[in-house]
């Protein structure tokens, strides 16, 4: 560890710093002492802490290691403060009114609970007419990314029939040409999550990478183009295995956390019932590498990660019928039309977000590290080096006098 660099100069200063029988060096013995003890205890709380860094180390294709480290955290009380509530009409014709952020708080479908669980759901309360739209909510992140690791920690999604709710992101400019992740979606009463991307022309779903998922198919074919722009914009997807995953039995057992890794390496996603959350992911301190195979993943040999999203803020919505919800209707085993559905808001208490937290870390490139054998990059000195190494010839320029 470097943080040997700073220990060891504290132990030389140490052993320089004996007392002599010089009358004046008493009062001056105390001073000092305390003064290396207090820097030696901080050289090793840092050492500690580049210890538990270097446990969580990954290495990228490129051979370069690196470290997710915390870059945004929404939850609590704050967590709407960073977010637009979107007002315009449903893009997936829907049957359903976004309201903004004023209506949202006022009609109880947006609220934090006192124990900071974060709350998104679609009207419960109201009847309505036949044909008339329900309330509901859609909010997408003021922030936009370019890549990162994207952890959403959830205790309830929106299920029942005619319910279509999403958590995905969605790029800036022109869609599909900037991207769209589905990281979380599905309809009814649904049990496996779908996770789906849409993309400008030459993005494929490479059917080889490894994934734990089915691809999703139209008339008994792969759905391997992620073009946007064809196939009736059904983009690339994958539905997961794991009847957990989903709907009410996702929800049934607590919950659980799903992330969605999106590097150079490509875009892939992970879900976990609450019971089989990974320790690394509870710490604060995720390693994808140790998650085992994901559940979905676009590679890079058949889509350009960088290249096919560009500048992505995150989205919760609940809509209602529409293009999935409604075409689908008829053959899920739901009562009736999704129409008639709509309009008693007893079918909708199901209907909900119920957030802990969302994360967002970015891959942090380390250099000078040594946790094992010798490294090409030990002659370039880090940031921290220098740094206790200017604290060390501080202290030893005090003791000196």
């Amino acid at each position: 560890m470097f943080s040997a660099l700073p220990l060891a100069l504290l132990s030389l200063l140490a052993a320089s710093a004996i007392p002599s029988s010089s009358p004046n060096s008493s009062r001056s013995w105390s001073t000092r002492s305390g003064l290396l003890l207090l820097l030696e205890h901080v050289g090793r709380s840092r050492a500690v802490s580049l210890d538990k860094r270097a446990s969580q180390l990954q290495t990228s294709a490129n051979g370069s290691r690196f470290i997710w480290t915390i870059q945004d955290t929404y939850e609590g009380k704050t967590f709407f403060d960073t977010f637009d509530f979107f007002t315009g009409s449903d893009p997936t014709h829907g049957m359903v009114n976004y309201t903004d952020r004023e209506t949202a708080f006022a009609s109880n479908l947006s609220y934090v609970t006192d124990d900071g669980k974060v709350v998104m759901k679609g009207d419960d309360s109201t009847w309505l007419a036949s044909g008339v739209y329900r309330n509901s909510v859609r909010i997408s992140s003021q922030k936009q990314y370019n890549t990162g690791l994207f952890i959403l920690d959830l205790d309830h999604a929106p299920w029942g029939c005619g319910v279509w709710p999403a958590w995905w992101t969605l790029g800036g400019g022109q869609w599909p040409y900037t991207g769209e992740i589905d990281i979380i979606e599905g309809v009814h009463d649904n049990a496996h999550n779908q996770v789906t991307w849409h993309t400008g022309p030459n993005c494929t779903l490479n059917p080889n990478t490894s994934f734990t998922g089915t691809i999703v198919e139209t008339n008994g074919q792969p759905n391997l183009d992620c073009d946007g722009t064809v196939n009736n914009n059904a983009g690339c997807g994958v539905t997961e295995w794991s009847r957990a995953s989903y709907g009410p039995i996702f929800d049934a057992q607590g919950g659980g956390v799903f992330a969605m890794k999106w590097d150079d390496e490509g875009i892939a996603v992970w879900s976990f019932y609450r019971a089989a959350v990974p320790k690394d992911v509870l710490d604060g301190q995720p390693d994808p590498s140790s998650w085992g195979e994901p559940v979905a993943a676009l590679a890079p040999s058949g889509c350009d990660p960088i290249t096919n999203f560009v500048n992505h803020s995150i989205i919760f919505d609940i809509t209602f019928c529409g293009d999935w919800a409604g075409n689908s209707y008829a053959t899920s085993g739901c009562p009736g039309t999704c129409t008639d559905r709509l309009m008693d808001p007893s079918n909708f208490v199901n209907a909900s977000w119920n957030i802990n937290s969302l994360k967002v870390f970015k891959k942090q490139t380390l250099a000078g590290l040594v946790t094992g054998g010798a490294r090409s990059d030990l002659h370039a000195p880090t940031f921290q080096q220098v740094l206790w190494l200017g604290i060390a010839l501080s202290a030893a320029a005090f003791l000196a006098v």
